[in-house]
This record gives structure tokens, sequence and C-alpha cells, in this order.
């Protein structure tokens, strides 16, 4: 990687972490002093592993409606393409350990879910594709291994 490339996460050597994790990926200030705190969710080692579609889109669906029950400032929960993890958007809150409690805080609100939210044809792209005990399984296993979620190098 010797040419700097525009996107972030292009920058980073995929061969070095250890997901699970939890890393700030950004940080943009705009013309009017708010700030956007852009967050890496990494559930899978990548090229190692990485979630199926039906689970990975349930938990996209749960991780965007349940964490804004937590904080006021998410902009946005989107996956990654290579299906192993999120960026998660928060305005103006620059603390890691608050980031962290919310996403331990939903994905306990996940594991408790009995439907996944907006998982129909009116609401939802592509409603067939969803698995609500897919998204649950996730979300434990991310719980599950929380102390080493600030871990970003192996």
């Amino acid at each position: 990687m010797s040419k700097k490339l525009n996107v972030e996460s292009f920058n980073l050597d995929h061969t070095k972490v250890a997901a699970p994790y939890v890393r700030l990926a950004g940080k943009t200030t705009g013309a009017n002093g708010d700030t956007i705190y852009k967050y890496d969710l990494r559930f899978k080692q990548p090229n190692k592993a990485h979630m199926d579609m039906p689970a990975l889109h349930s938990l996209e669906h749960m991780l965007a409606e349940f964490s804004r029950n937590h904080h006021e400032g998410i902009i946005d929960v989107g996956p990654m393409g290579c299906q192993t993890g999120f960026y998660m958007a928060v305005l103006n809150d620059e603390s890691y350990e608050n980031i962290l409690q919310v996403l331990e805080k939903t994905l306990q609100d996940i594991l408790e879910a009995d439907e996944v939210p907006a998982c129909n044809e009116l609401q939802c792209g592509w409603a067939a594709s969803h698995s609500l005990e897919g998204a649950q399984s996730l979300a434990k296993e991310m719980l599950n291994m929380k102390k080493e979620w600030p871990v970003i190098f192996a």
C-alpha cells in the first residue's frame, strides 16, 4: 500500500486488525462546528469470516433502529460491503466510552427482540432476505467478546 487512497478504510491494513473491535475511523467537522464521528464496528475478521446476508440485513435494521433509542446523535448505521461489519456515524459525541455503551445496549435490545423492524415489502427493499435468529446470534457473539472491542490490532 504505497499510494494513500481517499477512503480511510482502504488505507487500513486489514491483515493486522483483530476483530471484533470498535474503532474511530474518522472525524469530520463541518463549517458550523458540528463534528461527525465515524466508527468501524467490526464483527468478523477481514478475509477470514463474514456475516451471511439475511443475518447481516436484519442486524443492520436493528442496529439502525435500536441504537437511536440510546443516542440522539446517531446519523447512520450502514453495512460494509465486505460483510464484516458496519459503519456508525454519530454527531457531536467524541466519547468512545459512550459509543461502546450505546453498542452494548443496542445489542442487548437485539437479543430481546421478537421481530426485525421494517421487515416488510412496504419498508424494506429486500424484505425476503432477513433472519432474526441470525442477527441475534451475531449480536450474542459480539457481546460475548465485549472486552476485546477496544483492541484493534493483534
